[in-house]
């Protein structure tokens, strides 16, 4: 079971082991639990005690090194910024220390590198497991350096690409993997599933996360979850000053987001009379909200830019639609 939140999608995956196809790309919204999915593909993969239900056995050599995090078959193939683990040194040596923000692309040496790992014999005499997420991360060169491997693919290799926007992909490389599409989970699982993580108002989080559970649990937890509350009660309660109050960059974000929501709520709320994210159906001018929107979801993408918050903050709420 993946949660019990994508039991027909790892069906499906259990069917495809009859013939296993050398890569697929799992693809859907953020947050419905592709990655998850990947993961535990890759488990039963390896797993070498598998049951009849298509399920890793959990207890074997190999199930425990997976679950350790340390299995030599697997590679994760993902930016720095969201890497698990340190890169292997090289030679035995010592890996150099890396000045700066960790890189948000998956870099190009991180897939040359891929070349010794699957074209050399695997540890436990089973298959080598790529998973690349997200796979639309990859830079230019990066993915071109893929394409080659998935060109001709070595014996045993699998890659699991793991993708929230697959048409930024290369089409050369959407044509070389097998489709696997992951969709919203039902809302009553996944708010069964959320509820089951302590999280409170499940519903409402599940609401504003746009049906994803894992991303309505990250909303819902931790300092981002903190972060949208205090936007969330500050727009519950008018409170327009309280909006512009940011520490540092790190809250531009969320602020950013919650007001495009909300815009979208009041646009979708005015034309339809119905909401997305969980906003109140509010009367106000539908075009001018959905302009907000489109600006939020400009401002989102420069949050990450070395940008004064306080004045940044102040920017987007001034453009706030009166009605």
């Amino acid at each position: 079971m993946i949660d019990n939140l994508q039991e027909s999608v790892w069906h499906r995956l259990g069917l495809l082991l009859e013939r296993l196809p050398h890569a697929l790309l799992l693809h859907g919204a953020k947050g419905v639990g592709k990655l998850a999915l990947a993961e535990r593909f890759s488990q039963l993969l390896i797993c070498e005690k598998r049951k009849p239900s298509s399920q890793p056995c959990g207890t074997c050599e190999a199930c425990r090194w997976f679950l350790g995090g340390n299995h030599p078959d697997i590679r994760f193939l993902e930016p720095e910024s969201l890497a698990r683990t340190a890169s292997p040194a090289e030679d035995g040596e010592e890996p150099a220390a890396k000045a700066g923000k960790p890189s948000s692309q998956i870099k190009i040496e991180q897939a040359r590198s891929l070349r010794d790992f699957v074209n050399v014999v695997s540890h436990r005499g089973g298959y080598r497991v790529v998973i690349v997420h997200p796979a639309e991360d990859m830079n230019a060169a990066t993915a071109n350096s893929l394409l080659k491997i998935l060109e001709e693919p070595p014996p045993g290799a699998v890659f699991l690409l793991v993708s929230h926007r697959p048409a930024r992909l290369l089409p050369t490389i959407r044509s070389r993997c097998v489709s696997v599409p992951v969709p919203v989970p039902d809302p009553k699982a996944a708010g069964a599933w959320l509820a089951k993580q302590g999280v409170r108002e499940p519903a409402r989080w599940l609401a504003f996360a746009g049906g994803a559970p894992r991303r309505a649990l990250d909303y819902a937890t931790g300092e981002r979850g903190e972060a949208f509350e205090r936007v969330l009660r500050a727009l519950a309660t008018g409170n327009r000053s309280a909006l512009v109050e940011v520490r540092d960059r790190d809250e531009l974000e969320p602020l950013a987001e919650v007001l495009q929501k909300m815009a979208l709520d009041r646009a979708f709320g005015a034309l339809s009379g119905r909401t997305r994210f969980g906003g109140a159906v509010v009367p106000g001018d539908a075009r001018a909200w959905l302009a907000y929107a489109r600006a939020m979801g400009r401002h989102r993408r420069l949050t990450s830019h070395p940008l004064n918050p306080r004045l940044f903050a102040a920017e987007m709420v001034s453009g706030m639609p009166r009605g």
